[in-house]
């Protein structure tokens, strides 16, 4: 008979150790499970930083193509200096065309004025010439009855 207690002793001790050890358990499954949650926390403030780590890094990356590509179109035109020295020596080169320009311009007005006085000395010289035939054609005329109708 003393052996049935001291057997339903041992074994409330014994459900009262594996009590006490599941509450420790249960304590440090929870103290996992807070610990695991602030990781994940973390690693969702880690992996939402490196969001905008990698958008940053994709505009850098976008600028850097921008700017690459501007180069190049830049690369294929002239510095400021040539581009002056360009334009300036056209400019003269202009002027000097423009002066060219004037001086045919006027040598063919006066060619033109020439022409003109030309022409006209054509026109009066066949007008002199007409006017002659038709003198020497009259003089011929007044022979020829001259000749017809002699003089008593």
């Amino acid at each position: 008979m003393l052996s049935t207690p001291s057997q339903c002793e041992f074994s409330m001790g014994k459900t009262l150790l594996v009590y006490d050890m599941n509450l420790r358990e249960m304590e440090n499954y929870e103290k996992i499970y807070k610990d695991i949650e602030c990781n994940i926390a973390g690693e969702h403030e880690k992996i939402a930083e490196c969001k905008k780590q990698i958008l940053q890094a994709k505009r850098i990356r976008k600028n850097h193509q921008e700017y690459d590509a501007l180069a190049k179109v830049i690369q294929h035109h002239p510095d400021r200096h040539e581009t002056l020295k360009e334009l300036e020596a056209l400019g003269k080169e202009l002027e000097h065309l423009s002066h060219i320009k004037e001086s045919v311009e006027d040598k063919l007005e006066l060619r033109r004025k020439q022409f003109h006085v030309l022409l006209s000395t054509i026109h009066e010289l066949q007008q002199t010439l007409e006017n002659d035939e038709k003198l020497s054609e009259v003089e011929e005329a007044q022979e020829t009855s001259m000749d017809a109708d002699p003089k008593p």
